[in-house]
């Protein structure tokens, strides 16, 4: 594994740490007037999502994580297991739904995700920043029930419970965001 400097550290770089992975959020090199130059850190743990600040002294090395970045699709449901196939070689693999977080609630078939993989173990999944859904479930809109603002909840085709407003009917395919889980619009 490569070991690289903290005067190269980049945004979107992953580091293997003492305590995990994490990526490069954003840094910054700071020469005070006294004492020795140092470089301030914001982490992600890509485990777990937490932010991190941490200060590194300048020029010291850190452990470099390659990450191996695959485009999958999703191709359906086994028990609760989702099973993804490798777009290049056409391999399937079936990935538990911790590995995926919430990425899970918003997985239709034939979906594209990018996979990143470290020593066999998925450390992050990647969507789209807006998915289309179906509502399955929600009560209907009452005529005339046009209160700007008013909302109610709906159940989308994955399961996911969110916020739509009044006039959304089953049947309807609504714009989400992933990163939020908040309603765009009706499609």
């Amino acid at each position: 594994m490569p070991a690289i400097s903290t005067n190269d550290f980049k945004n979107g770089m992953t580091l293997e740490l003492d305590n995990g992975l994490f990526t490069v959020v954003e840094f910054q090199h700071v020469k005070p007037g006294k004492g020795g130059a140092f470089v301030r850190t914001k982490l992600r743990n890509l485990r777990n999502g937490n932010l991190l600040e941490k200060t590194f002294n300048a020029g010291i090395k850190v452990e470099q994580a390659i990450l191996d970045k695959r485009d999958m699709q999703y191709l359906y449901k086994d028990g609760d297991d989702f099973v993804f196939m490798d777009t290049e070689s056409y391999d399937q693999m079936t990935v538990a739904p911790v590995a995926l977080g919430e990425t899970a609630d918003y997985l239709v078939e034939s979906a594209m995700v990018i996979m990143a993989i470290y020593n066999g173990d998925i450390v992050g999944v990647e969507i789209p920043a807006s998915v289309e859904l179906e509502v399955t479930q929600t009560e209907p809109g009452i005529q005339g029930d046009r209160v700007s603002g008013a909302r109610k909840p709906a159940t989308l085709q994955t399961g996911k419970v969110i916020q739509v407003p009044l006039f959304i009917n089953i049947g309807d395919r609504v714009k989400v965001d992933t990163r939020t889980g908040d309603y765009i619009t009706r499609v």
